[in-house]
């Protein structure tokens, strides 16, 4: 049955599909054109990496992606009218990053504004309740950055660009914190039974707790706690 299923198979239509293999040229020649289009759009941006772009100027990229795209194989799309969106799309650019450097609310509108996610060691609630941003994912980059306690952070900021910025205290400054490593908050207590340092699972608040029950976070009044590490960074 297979045999038979492949002998009628329409082969040309399964690998070209409408077009004639002569084709296969003009590919070449539009992909060469736009590969070049692109080289030179992004040559006009500038040379800053993925994580390093806005969400501004990620749309930019996409924008010239798709105009790059289609015309490469698409017998109906024009090369000259791809220039002409790259083009545009590009002058639209420079003209947002002109308005943007003149004005500072304009700024902060397209590409969003850096957020405080950790102060003195803790979470700034409200600000990390405003980012889509979980908190295992938010641990992992912290983990990349030989971070594995809250107490070690005097400040972390999320910029504009997605990327995170971590000042440390010096290790002689180095507080009791929420360790972040792998399953460390998977067995919270609610009651103490030993005297130590504590930290609140949810926002990082940490205290000396005495034998007994925990009693609820003065930060952000949840009630499971977990033993606290005063480890300094390995650099």
């Amino acid at each position: 049955m297979l045999s038979i299923f492949l002998l009628k198979l329409d082969w040309k239509e399964l690998l070209m599909g409408h077009e004639e293999w002569s084709f296969i040229l003009e590919i070449i020649l539009r992909t060469a054109i736009m590969f070049l289009t692109i080289v030179i759009g992004l040559r006009v941006l500038g040379k800053r990496g993925v994580k390093q772009l806005s969400i501004f100027e990620l749309v930019v990229i996409i924008g010239l992606g798709s105009a790059a795209g289609d015309p490469m194989f698409n017998k109906d799309v024009g090369i000259v009218s791809s220039i002409v969106v790259f083009i545009v799309i590009i002058l639209l650019y420079l003209i947002v990053t002109y308005l943007i450097a003149k004005n500072k609310k304009l700024e902060q509108l397209i590409e969003g504004k850096p957020i405080c996610l950790i102060e003195e060691g803790e979470f700034s609630i409200e600000n990390f309740k405003k980012e889509n941003l979980g908190s295992d994912e938010f641990f992992a980059e912290l983990r990349l950055k030989g971070i594995s306690q809250l107490g070690q952070i005097e400040k972390a900021i999320e910029e504009s660009s997605g990327e995170i910025s971590v000042f440390y205290f010096e290790d002689k400054d180095v507080k009791y914190g929420l360790p972040i490593m792998p399953d460390s908050l998977d067995h919270p207590l609610k009651n103490i039974i030993q005297e130590a340092h504590y930290s609140c699972t949810f926002c990082g608040f940490t205290e000396e707790k005495q034998i007994g029950n925990a009693g609820n976070c003065k930060k952000c009044k949840k009630d499971e706690w977990i033993l606290a590490s005063n480890k300094k960074r390995i650099t």
